[in-house]
This record gives structure tokens, sequence and C-alpha cells, in this order.
């Protein structure tokens, strides 16, 4: 028995079940159903499920009114801090929002996507590491990190990504690529390539890998960018820069001979740092030493010439008293700094030998008091 209001199971479907709602007008000839008998069933059935079968229209219209309510209170969705809220619509981005809660168009019409743009993912190429539970280590992966160098050597790099969803627009990574994290990962080792294409092995190994590590973050970003992927680059090191394996011992001991010259070299450079000012403060103080004789010589020179013109006029003015003093201070200064010995008698007189060796007299007259100071007088 079918219960009331219920088509039975055989007029279901078919040609001429007339649809889902049973078969009514038109059902079967391709005319459009009856609005009012799709409305008059629905009530039928909907008093089938209510106790009692009493439902009038308003009654119907009050229940699909709540579930129209309930349905549009299923749009709305909470954002935490470290996501943002991008509001599909038929499939159409319609907007982003931020934290806290929100509200959007329900299934089927809408949904939201929330990616994490705080999480900052690590992406690893020439490498991969594998955690086991109690020790994690890595594998080299060669087909990655061998690259050739501007002068065709060859260099093992293993290098890490650090990178994020730009929150600026969160949209581009979640509709402009498939798989974020494989290109990040090819545009990574393309990046670094070409960079490393550009120098030769022997900076790349020694002083180039914070320059190295700044222009392939740059031109990853820029490649990024002009892909719209809505992907920020934070962070690019370098793990390992080694030549090959099978060179790696001769090229540790051409590093060991660079690091000798280069040892020797800044020994040589301080040798330098010290004797060159030491020879530029000499050749200094011997200009300035030549320069002071220079000046001295010359003001006394000057000064003479002065004496020598002021004595001039006095000659000019008294020729006699001039020459008299000029004698006398001539004499003054020849016999000043002499021994002399005076003697009243002439040099005929009696008992003084005309030749005499005065110095020595005078020398000798000096003993005595010597002598006479030590307490041995005669």
């Amino acid at each position: 028995m079918a219960a009331a209001g219920e088509v039975p199971r055989g007029q279901r479907g078919g040609s001429g079940g007339g649809g889902p709602w049973g078969g009514g007008s038109g059902g079967g000839n391709g005319n459009p159903p009856d609005l009012e008998e799709i409305l008059r069933r629905s009530q039928d059935r909907l008093k089938n499920l209510v106790p009692g079968g009493n439902i009038g229209g308003r009654g119907l219209a009050l229940g699909i009114l709540v579930l129209i309510l309930i349905w549009l209170g299923s749009g709305i969705y909470f954002v935490r801090p470290n996501e943002v809220g991008l509001n599909v619509v038929f499939g159409r981005f319609a907007g982003k929002t931020g934290e806290g809660a929100n509200w959007n168009w329900p299934y089927p019409i809408g949904r939201v996507i929330k990616p994490q743009v705080t999480n900052v993912i690590t992406t690893e190429v020439g490498f991969r590491t594998v955690e086991s539970v109690r020790t994690s280590r890595q594998t080299d992966v060669t087909e990655e990190s061998l690259m050739l160098t501007g002068d065709e050597n060859i260099v093992d790099i293993d290098f890490i990504v650090q990178w994020q969803i730009d929150p600026a627009v969160p949209e581009n990574y979640v509709f402009n690529i498939q798989d974020p994290s494989g290109t990040v990962k090819a545009v990574a080792e393309s990046a670094m390539r070409e960079i490393i294409g550009r120098r030769n092995i022997q900076p790349v190994l020694t002083t180039d890998r914070g320059a190295i590590e700044t222009e392939v973050r740059q031109l990853m970003q820029e490649t990024l960018n002009g892909y719209n992927a809505g992907v920020q680059i934070r962070l690019v090191q370098l793990q390992k820069v080694d030549p090959p394996q099978q060179v790696i011992d001769a090229f540790r001991d051409v590093q060991a001979a660079r690091a000798d010259q280069e040892r020797l070299r800044n020994e040589a450079q301080t040798y330098a740092n010290r004797v060159v000012p030491e020879s530029r403060g000499r050749a200094a103080q011997l200009v300035q030493s030549a320069e002071a004789f220079k000046e001295q010589t010359v003001a006394e020179a000057r000064g003479q010439a002065s004496r020598f013109n002021a004595v001039y006029e006095q000659y000019r003015n008294a020729p006699d008293v001039t020459r008299e003093r000029l004698f006398l201070e001539t004499m003054e200064r020849v016999m000043g700094g002499t021994d002399k010995i005076i003697l009243d008698n002439p040099v005929g007189g009696q008992g003084v030998v005309p030749y005499l060796p005065l110095d020595q007299l005078n020398a000798g007259r000096q003993v005595p008091a010597v002598r006479q100071q030590g307490g041995a007088t005669r």
C-alpha cells in the first residue's frame, strides 16, 4: 500500500511518469508541468510528515522561510589571525576579508577559501631532508645541485628557499598557480643556475656567497611577480657550495694555497702600512729641519747685513772713531778667549828669559793650588 499522496513506484519515471513529482498534466506529452499541481503535491507530502497532517499555506511559507534563513546563516564564517578569507561566488573571485566573523553566499552559490598567509614554507633544492623517528639525514639530488659556472667549471650547490603567501594578493596564489611548491622550486633552480653561470668558480666558492643569495632572491621575486604568483620570497640561503666529489681533494689543496697567499699578502700589507708612514714621517721631519735651517740662515744673513749697514752709516759720520771702535771690539773678541800673562818689567829685564812657554807656566801655577786643596803643599 502506498501512503496517501505518494505516487506508486510503478508510475515514477519513464515516458509517462511526469517527472520527479509524479505524473501530472503535460508530464508525458512534452508540456511544462503545472506549478499549482507541483505545489499541491508538495503540500500533501509535507502533511504526511507533520503529525496530525494539518498544515496550511502559511505554515508552508514559514517552513520555507526558516529553511532559507538557515541556509543563509550557514554562510557565516570566521577568519583566524593567520588567514585571509577569499570569497568565491558562482566560481568567480568576489573579494577578500580579514580577521573575524564574515559572511558569504553559502553553497552551492558561493564558497570561502582561507589560505594561511603567515606560514613560512621552506623549499629544498639540491638535497632532501629525510626525517625519521630519532634522527634526520640529507640525501643529495645531483640533477638539481650540479651547476655550470661562467668559466666552464662544475660546482655542487645545495640551498634552501623560504617563502610565504603574499598577504597583499593571496588571490593570485590561490587562483593563478596550480602547484605553488613546484613552481617556487623550479624558479629557484632556474634563478640559481643563471646567477652561477655569470661567475667564475673561485668567487663562487669563496667570496660571493652573500651576493649570490641576494641576487637569486631578487631574480626569483621578479620572475614570480611576472607570473602573478602571489608568492613572497623571504630568504635564499646556501647550504653547501663545493666542487664535485670527484675533484674535491684537489680543490681543497688549491684553496689552502690561496689561503696562504692571502695570509702572506696581508702580512706584507701590514708591514707596508707600518714602514711607509714611518718613512714619510722621517722625510717630513728632514724637510722641516731643512726649512728651519734655511729660515735661520736667511735671518742671520739679514741681521748681519742690517748690522753692516748700521756700522757703515756710523763710519760715514765718524770714520776715525768707528775704526777705533771696530779695532777695539775685534781685539776684545780675539783676545778675550786666550790665556794672557802680563809682565810689569820690560822683556830685557833682570831674571826674565825673552822666550818662555807661557802657556805651560800658566798651567804650572794652577798645580800648587790643586795640591794645596789636597793637603800636599811645599
